[in-house]
């Protein structure tokens, strides 16, 4: 990290106020070639950028942040200029002359973890702050740049390690004849640690949902309202509607907010044997995409198709281990009580949702059915910003503790107690970033967008 980097910290295109954000070593001398002198120390400076001939580039407020206080932990100069592309691009290509490299995506923040300004779990949250589709999903990533998540982990992780070093003591002290296994301290010490889990997984769960939403592809036959019920949830019309079967050739997405849970829609090519080479393509995307899914709604004609015969007819087509909601459509057609699958009936033992997309009636049902399916809770309190790869580790360490629990109880060699918990500390690490690879950290920061 002995380069300096260079990046606008602000969106591109035009703007009032462009912050061009420099951090490393040689700020401290490019801030003197650029400005002639460098301003205080957190002090917002007035001042002219000027390029090598000494003439203005343009003018604003320059401000140094000296090492180790600042938000990359480096010497950081932030120059706040006029917000026109054409000006930011100037200010960017004289700060390159003077000895400045372009930053990489995320790298500003990947500093700030090198650096230990930020913990792995914060630097993400900084990500998701920025991200955040609705007013739940800021909270709870502030929370987590705040350090709320952060010291939960840690918290648990010490709860681990001091477990662990009991029952190592009583492995180094063998001779003692200490029985640590029937200790009945150490079992309710275990179990606490599994609820302050719990706890944990729980508020994390919820805060996936809000960064990372659930992704529901909308299936079916040709003409039975896919399209329709796409606009509906959209709120506008994303696709073309017609009477015309094969309308939908390619994967439509919209992303909705559901109560604050984004929602990541795919309408998909009607299922049924291609007409041409382009409708083929579309319905071969369309099983992709629901092989991806978090949930498939198929979409049934309640007027034309009561009974779920187009379901009947897929169901060895669509992907295993991805849940399926039935979504009889139409009823504003087809009566209320014409859709009904009976017991023994092909789909009679999956959730059903009666709808119109047509005129709504219905929606609030579909809604509360695909929070439900995935645990969110609207107005939920206790939520934290969280990623699927945080939600992996704390099932591993949720794993290690039943192991554990499970050699407790059977008073097994101790050693085996020990390994559990040093493995559930060690997926606890990988969270906060104590334990980590420089893959992990490529993916995680390479998602950034560059300027932070």
């Amino acid at each position: 990290m002995s380069d300096t980097i260079v990046a606008a910290a602000t969106p591109p295109g035009r703007g009032g106020i462009a912050i061009v954000r420099v951090s490393g070593a040689a700020v401290r001398e490019i801030g003197e070639r650029l400005l002639g002198q460098l301003p205080q120390p957190r002090i917002a400076t007035t001042a002219q950028f000027r390029d090598r001939d000494g003439n203005a580039i343009d003018h604003g407020l320059a401000l140094y942040f000296p090492a180790p206080q600042s938000y990359t932990g480096e010497h950081v100069l932030e120059l706040h200029g006029h917000g026109g592309p054409v000006l930011v691009e100037a200010l960017i290509r004289r700060l390159l002359e003077l000895g400045a490299r372009r930053a990489h995506p995320g790298e500003f923040t990947q500093r700030a973890y090198l650096n230990a300004k930020l913990d792995l779990a914060q630097a993400e949250a900084v990500a998701d702050l920025i991200d955040a589709a609705s007013d739940a999903a800021a909270r709870a990533a502030l929370r987590s740049l705040e350090g709320e998540f952060s010291s939960r982990v840690l918290s648990l992780s010490q709860t681990l390690g001091e477990l662990r070093a009991q029952v190592e003591a009583a492995i180094d002290f063998a001779d003692e004849q200490i029985d640590v296994l029937s200790d009945t301290a150490l079992g309710a010490r275990l179990e606490a640690a599994t609820t302050q889990l719990a706890a944990l997984s729980a508020a994390s769960r919820q805060g996936r949902l809000l960064t990372e939403g659930m992704t529901v592809v909308i299936a079916g036959r040709p003409n039975a309202g896919k399209s329709s019920l796409l606009n509906r949830l959209a709120g506008h019309d994303a696709a073309i509607v017609t009477a015309t079967p094969g309308t939908t050739r390619d994967l439509l997405r919209e992303r909705i907010v559901l109560d604050g849970m984004p929602l990541h829609v795919l309408d998909t090519a009607g299922l049924r044997s291609a007409g041409d080479e382009i409708e083929a393509e579309g319905i071969r995307r369309a099983r992709a995409a629901m092989a991806a899914a978090d949930r498939i709604l198929f979409v049934i004609d309640a007027a034309d198709d009561p009974h779920a015969a187009a379901f009947v007819e897929e169901q060895a087509l669509l992907p295993t281990g991805v849940p399926v909601t039935l979504v009889f459509n139409k009823i504003d057609l087809a009566g209320n009580d014409a859709a009904a699958l009976e017991s023994g009936d092909v789909g009679a033992d999956l959730p059903s949702v009666r709808l119109s997309a047509l005129t709504g009636a219905g929606l609030d049902t579909l809604a509360s059915h695909m929070k439900g399916c995935m645990g969110f809770e609207a107005g939920a309190t206790d939520v934290l910003s969280a990623r699927a790869r945080h939600l992996d580790a704390l099932t591993r360490v949720d794993q290690h503790l039943a192991q554990a629990a499970q050699q407790l109880a059977a008073r097994n060699a101790p050693e085996l107690v020990a390994e559990e918990l040093r493995r559930a500390q060690l997926a606890l690490g990988e969270i906060v970033g104590t334990e980590s690879s420089d893959e992990l950290l490529g993916r995680i920061f390479s998602r950034f967008c560059i300027g932070k």
